[in-house]
């Protein structure tokens, strides 16, 4: 057998000492900063789980604003139709006074003045504005969605549709509503109040008769108003359920996330105490070896 040399003896006491004093600063820094690995070679298969973990983190960040955002511009269109549906049940309580044979033409054109605001209400409900500041129901248009013309008719400016927000995991919403889905074709519900307005105030050519037509027209915009907010609604609840869902999907990968990357306090410091221990043992047995004469005559 051959002899041990002082060198070999020192190098072999050296990587020893070193190896145990390296695992000791791993598991000081694993209970400093909370991480069990340092570097992806501790556990690779772990490090790449956590780095797919974070990149579905990133991604459900992206999905989770938007739909805020949907969320937002669906609650503004939620909001907008409720005042459109408050001001249709008026514009169709004034038309019921209107056609009434009790009133006179002075009386009706009161009327068709307060129609005329409602007019103008309705007008500015139509071209409300998103949380971006684009319009509210002119689809991808980035200007009002409705203008006039110099006789009051109300011309559509916006697409024809609304764009689709992602949510993540295949799933989309549209983000609002189209003028045209709930006003009508054209002006539609905008032009049949200015224009009851307009024969109200004006008295011709027959401002009771005006009135008594307008009424089934007003009740069918006002079924149209209802049936929007309902579409409003069922999208407004789609986005809380994938809101729910995206929740538990992140509990579950900060659950895990924790249990592969997170640091057990209690096990890591024992294991801590144990490598101090034997650390001291080495460090005390090298010492004691080094200082026998054996070793001072193998030189």
């Amino acid at each position: 057998m051959q002899p041990l040399g002082t060198a070999a003896f020192y190098g072999r006491a050296s990587a020893t000492i070193g190896g145990v004093r390296a695992r000791a600063e791993d598991l000081q820094g694993s209970i400093a900063t909370g991480e069990r690995l340092t570097r992806s070679s501790d556990d690779p298969l772990a490090a790449s789980r956590l780095r797919r973990l974070a990149q579905a983190e990133t991604l459900s960040t992206v999905d989770s604003a938007n739909a805020a955002r949907a969320s937002a511009d669906l609650s503004l269109a939620d909001g907008a139709l409720a005042s459109i549906a408050d001001s249709l049940a008026r514009a169709r309580e004034l038309a019921l006074q209107a056609a009434s044979g009790t009133l006179n033409d002075s009386q009706r054109a009161a009327i068709g003045s307060e129609l005329g605001q409602l007019h103008a209400d309705l007008v500015t409900l139509a071209n409300a504005r998103d949380s971006a500041g684009h319009a509210l129901f002119g689809g991808e248009t980035g200007g009002g969605a409705y203008a006039l013309d110099a006789a009051g008719n109300a011309t559509y400016l916006g697409t024809a549709s609304s764009g689709e927000i992602d949510l993540g995991d295949g799933a989309t919403v549209t983000r609002g509503l189209t003028g045209p889905e709930f006003f009508g074709p054209g002006g539609g519900t905008l032009d049949l109040i200015g224009r009851l307005a307009s024969a109200l105030r004006t008295g011709s050519p027959d401002p009771r008769t005006a009135a008594q037509g307008a009424l089934d027209a007003i009740k069918a915009a006002t079924g149209s108003i209802g049936t929007a907010q309902a579409v409003v609604g069922g999208r407004l609840a789609a986005i809380d359920l994938t809101l729910e869902r995206a929740a538990r999907a992140g509990e579950l990968r900060a659950a895990e996330q924790s249990q592969l990357g997170d640091t057990d306090l209690a096990t890591t410091i024992a294991e801590l105490q144990q490598t101090m221990l034997v650390l001291e043992a080495s460090q005390a047995s090298f010492a004691r070896l080094a200082s026998l004469s054996l070793f001072d005559a193998l030189r």
